[in-house]
C-alpha cells in the first residue's frame, strides 16, 4: 500500500478551494516553529514583471533579492523567478503566485501554490526534507526531490524527474516516481492513471518555468 510509505494526516486547509482539492503527500512531516520574517534564500534569477509581498506591503522583487519566510512572490505575464533556498531551487512561471508559508530550507515545511506552475529542483544525494505544497487542487507532499506541478494541456499535471510523491484525491491514492506524470481534471477529482511522460511533454512542462531541458 503507498500510505506505508507516505501516511497521510489530518490537513486543515486554509484559503480558497483547498477543501474540495485532492492531496499528494509524502512522509513524516512534523510541525517545524519558524521565526517569522527570517531570511531563507534570495531571488537568484528574475525576468520580466515579479514582486514580493511581505507583511501586507508588495515591492517589485530583483535578482539578488532577500527571499523571508511568509513572502509571497507572484511574477506577471510572461515573467519568470528563479529562487535559490539554501540547495533547493524553486523555479515560478508567468502568473504565478507562490506563499512560502513556513520553509526552512535543509528541513522543509509548507508552501502554497495559489496560481500558477513551478519546479521543485532539490539535487540527488543530499539529505532528505519533508515538504508540503498546498494547491487548489489539493497537496504535494514531497522528500527530497524535483518535480513540476501546475497547468500542462488543459489540465493540472504532476511530473516528478527523480524522487517520487504520493497523490490522492477523490479517495484515490498513487504513488508518482521518477519520470512518471498523473493528471488531475478539476479540484476534487481522483488523480488519473500514472503514467510515463515523453520527453516532449516534459520539455513543454519545463518551459513554462523558463526551464531548458
Amino acid at each position: 500500500m503507498i500510505r506505508d510509505s507516505f501516511p497521510m494526516r489530518d490537513i486543515l486547509f486554509g484559503r480558497r478551494a483547498f477543501l474540495a482539492g485532492c492531496a499528494l503527500v509524502a512522509t513524516g512531516l512534523e510541525a517545524m516553529p519558524v521565526q517569522a520574517g527570517a531570511v531563507i534564500g534570495k531571488a537568484s534569477d528574475v525576468r520580466g514583471t515579479v514582486d514580493v509581498k511581505r507583511a501586507e506591503q508588495q515591492e517589485g522583487l530583483v535578482a539578488g533579492g532577500q527571499i523571508m519566510d511568509r513572502d509571497t512572490v507572484l511574477t506577471g505575464t510572461e515573467s519568470f523567478a528563479d529562487l535559490q533556498l539554501d540547495d533547493t531551487r524553486i523555479l515560478l512561471g508567468s502568473d504565478t503566485e507562490l506563499l512560502l508559508d513556513s520553509f526552512i530550507a535543509s528541513q522543509g515545511g509548507t508552501m502554497e501554490l495559489g496560481t500558477g506552475q513551478m519546479v521543485f529542483d532539490r539535487p540527488e544525494g543530499l539529505p532528505k526534507i519533508d515538504l508540503t505544497l498546498r494547491t487548489t487542487f489539493g497537496m504535494i507532499g514531497v522528500r527530497g526531490t524535483k518535480f513540476f506541478c501546475g497547468p500542462n494541456r488543459g489540465v493540472f499535471a504532476v511530473f516528478v524527474e527523480h524522487g517520487a510523491v504520493a497523490v490522492e484525491g477523490g479517495g484515490v491514492e498513487r504513488l508518482v516516481g521518477a519520470g512518471e506524470g498523473v493528471e488531475i481534471a478539476r479540484p476534487g477529482d481522483p488523480p488519473g492513471k500514472v503514467v510515463v511522460w515523453k520527453e516532449a511533454r516534459i520539455v513543454e512542462a519545463y518551459a513554462s518555468v523558463g526551464l531548458k531541458r
